[in-house]
């Protein structure tokens, strides 16, 4: 499925950070994220303030151009030609240059992968689902007789919203609802289905999760696209608010654990790790921090709270929120050292920007930080004050400990989404031809 995690760091070929060099045996899926560009919508998503920038200042170079050329022609005034055509020059150039990054994102970006090869470049969406969830049925049943991991990441339940046309108009929630009634099915239909009629069922966990909340950002007109974040506050990429952080997960895994059980304990997707070493009962690394915690004792009721006493909420390399689970008490804390500024305002999202920045003018940095006690106020409507509650001092220094604590465990990386790392290299895009002629299917030409 959808891996987003990077692909080259020198050349095209090197594959430094696919899935087969982090330790999986076989990838099939994109390496890129979903973006509307992949649909071929007149609604671009990439970088689209920007666009509309860099398109504003072409068009100005263009109409420069166009001046100086008329007044030239007319003897309206004197300008030397030499300094048109290099004018001239300088904007296509300028032009190649930015739209070389955003007006082929659905060449560059939107590729489908086996192992090493690219197999359709650009893929075609309405069949890219089907085909990884068969590509998900075949690697399981050649694997049935020995352990396995298998990783799905959906396409699905991600903007663009691309629904069959059976499953258009079934939800009363529009097109997202949609969407997720398609990946319901698709889930119970393929995935689970394979794994019940191969008798796998009693011998396989299964963790069923979204990596984030609802995308708040993500509308067209008056109509939601990404999701609905209940009575939480905030969204994704939000960095420390609830609505972009707190999603629910599914575990099956009948025999060993109990059916029908609801765990109102907050875990970390990175608990997932640990987990899955447990039960492949090999060690977990000890020449590091692990700041997952396995999920195997809460899930069969050994222990009836989160191994999590903190948790520590990032927006990019920026701690924005700590969360605190007081133990004698069992009172969630949530101190937020930064939040996004919403445009506008009141409107509980980043809808000016499109998506809402880690740092710089577009945050607002807390000091004091705005306490909140979720377990009462689960909506984080109501920071607290020392003048309005008393543990207010010692809870601020409790987790400014915490904090201190957690700060020497971790060690400086190079910043991965720097500006330079940021723009488009010509010299790592992965391409299935000839670069810049990149396109191939050969998932039709196997077919």
């Amino acid at each position: 499925g959808k891996w987003h995690m990077g692909v080259n760091c020198k050349s095209r070929h090197d594959h430094c950070h696919h899935p087969l060099n982090h330790g999986f045996d076989y990838f099939y899926g994109t390496p890129f994220t979903l973006l509307n560009e992949c649909q071929g919508t007149d609604d671009p998503e990439l970088a689209k303030s920007l666009q509309d920038t860099y398109w504003l200042y072409t068009q100005m170079i263009i109409l420069a151009v166009l001046t100086l050329l008329i007044g030239k022609l007319t003897n309206l005034f004197s300008v030397k030609w030499k300094i048109i055509i290099c004018l001239a020059i300088c904007g296509l150039l300028y032009f190649i240059s930015w739209f070389s990054s955003y007006g082929f994102t659905k060449y560059w970006n939107c590729i489908l992968m086996r192992n090493h090869d690219i197999t359709e470049q650009p893929m075609n969406l309405e069949e890219t689902t089907s085909n990884m969830l068969k590509e998900a049925v075949s690697f399981i049943e050649r694997n049935k007789h020995r352990p396995f991991l298998l990783f799905v990441s959906l396409l699905h339940v991600h903007t663009p919203l691309i629904t069959t046309e059976k499953f258009q108009g079934r939800s009363r929630h529009g097109l997202y609802g949609d969407n997720v009634e398609e990946m319901d099915w698709m889930v119970g239909k393929w995935l689970l289905d394979v794994i019940d009629k191969e008798g796998l069922k009693n011998t396989t966990f299964i963790y069923f999760a979204s990596d984030h909340g609802g995308s708040l950002e993500a509308h067209r007109g008056n109509v939601q696209l990404g999701g609905w974040n209940g009575i939480y506050k905030g969204g994704k990429g939000m960095g420390g608010w609830e609505g972009g952080i707190r999603v629910p997960g599914i575990v099956r895994w009948p025999g060993v654990l109990p059916p029908g059980t609801v765990i109102n304990e907050l875990t970390s997707l990175m608990d997932i790790f640990p987990t899955v070493v447990h039960l492949a009962e090999g060690p977990v690394p000890q020449d590091r921090v692990i700041d997952g915690r396995t999920l195997l004792p809460l899930l069969r009721g050994t222990v009836q709270h989160s191994g999590h006493e903190f948790m520590f909420h990032y927006c990019g390399v920026f701690l924005h929120a700590v969360r605190w689970h007081q133990k004698d008490s069992g009172t969630v804390w949530k101190a937020h050292y930064a939040t996004p500024v919403f445009q506008p305002e009141a409107s509980g999202a980043c809808f000016g920007r499109g998506i809402c920045p880690c740092f710089g003018d577009g945050v607002t940095h807390h000091d004091p930080p705005l306490l909140f006690d979720l377990s009462q106020d689960p909506s984080e409507a109501n920071p607290l004050s020392a003048d309005t509650e008393p543990l207010f001092d010692a809870v601020m220094r409790r987790i400014g400990k915490a904090v201190e604590e957690h700060r020497k465990t971790l060690t400086p990386v190079p910043q991965q989404l720097s500006p330079y790392n940021n723009i488009w290299k010509p010299w790592l895009q992965p391409c299935c031809g000839t670069f810049p002629f990149c396109w191939c299917d050969e998932e039709n030409s196997k077919a």
